[in-house]
């Protein structure tokens, strides 16, 4: 088989061949025919990661992507551009207004069921409005929404429906947003065919542009997630991932701390509290582990014990991690310090504070959620 032959793996939309096991898209000539055979086309690299969570990379740039999506300005579509709830900044695709063209946009803040019921779900709407447009995007609404609840994946899909009027739809996200995964959950709902396209935790699953019939003049386009190396999720292994990742609703953690208190979340943010007004509330993945000690001590305890008592990273890995960088907050109302990626802090008005987090991972300030 060569790569003139129109066959695509179903998962991640590359085109298959069997010659190359370093590009995308290879099969070996066995599973080729048996896949023929079942109507079950996978590439090698889909099939290890849907039956064994093995990854495998291949060679495609962070330029083939874009080329891909270049495609979606000279469309008459919908773009609805799906952003991580938890990680907007690294969710941001740089240029992409180049990308849209005229076309319309629908803002969707994914995986909303990992925060807590008492944040309020529409100050959750109006910060990620707010962001979009500080970027420059200027979506023609704005829906949260979690492919884990099928109400509201239905809500989301009545919502396209209304915006697209009559035509292709465009998905677009960078990697490791929960972009496949949302389709298939409205694939499932819709035509009630389960896990179509791949899925993983690891960044950069699917590879090609994928087309679902929406009907017979219409198709909803996976579009392959954009790598943004400012995501926490490019600075950890797969084994990490998983500690920092949300898979169930965060549970809040409350610290009593006083003036020159520092909290660690694993080897992977540090939180000095210089002055205190009150508690604080930690957001972050439910196993990950919040350690405090004294601020004067904090230097001497992280260099100690980074990848043994505060992981993750790991001791194997901790040398891979990039250096913490520090960024420092007067805060002037009650707020959540955010650490991209990872989880926040909510401090009261007329805190300072510092805050670190890997060279590269974004440190921001919101009003606060609750």
């Amino acid at each position: 088989m060569n790569e003139e032959n129109d066959l695509h793996c179903i998962g991640c939309g590359a085109q298959l061949q069997t010659i190359d096991k370093k590009m995308p898209g290879y099969t070996p000539e066995s599973a080729l025919k048996k896949g023929l055979e079942t109507g079950q086309l996978y590439c090698q690299r889909c099939f290890r990661l849907r039956h064994y969570n093995e990854i495998a990379p291949v060679n495609i740039s962070d330029d083939d992507f874009r080329k891909l999506l270049s495609q979606i300005s000279e469309a008459d579509a919908l773009v609805v551009y799906v952003v991580d709830m938890f990680d907007f900044n690294g969710s941001l695709i740089p240029g992409l207004h180049r990308f849209v063209g005229d076309n319309p946009v629908l803002l969707v803040g994914n995986k909303e069921d990992v925060f807590p019921k008492s944040l309020k779900r529409n100050r959750m709407k109006e910060w990620l409005k707010r962001q979009a447009n500080a970027n420059g995007i200027m979506p023609e609404d704005v829906v949260i929404t979690s492919a884990k609840n099928a109400e509201s994946v239905e809500k989301m899909f009545e919502l396209i429906e209304k915006l697209r009027k009559g035509r292709d739809v465009y998905v677009v996200g960078v990697t490791n947003v929960g972009k496949s995964t949302l389709i298939n959950s409205l694939i499932s709902i819709r035509n009630g065919i389960k896990d179509l396209i791949t899925t993983s935790r690891f960044p950069g699953t699917t590879l090609d542009r994928i087309e679902i019939p929406f009907d017979e003049n219409s198709n909803l386009i996976d579009t392959p997630g954009i790598i943004h190396n400012d995501q926490m999720a490019h600075v950890l292994t797969a084994e990490d991932l998983k500690y920092i990742s949300p898979q169930k609703t965060i549970k809040p953690r409350v610290f009593q701390l006083n003036d020159g208190q520092t909290l660690f979340a694993g080897a992977l943010a540090r939180f000095d509290y210089e002055y205190s007004v009150g508690s604080v509330t930690a957001y972050f993945e439910n196993n990950l582990m919040i350690h405090r000690t004294k601020l004067e001590n904090a230097d001497s305890f992280y260099e100690k014990h980074a990848g043994e008592l505060l992981t993750p990273p790991s001791a194997e890995n901790i040398a891979n991690l990039p250096q913490l960088v520090a960024h420092h907050f007067n805060i002037d109302q009650n707020s959540d310090v955010v650490f991209e990626g990872l989880g926040w802090i909510s401090v009261r008005e007329g805190s300072k504070v510092t805050a670190w987090a890997p060279e590269g991972i974004s440190v921001v300030i919101r009003k606060s959620l609750i």
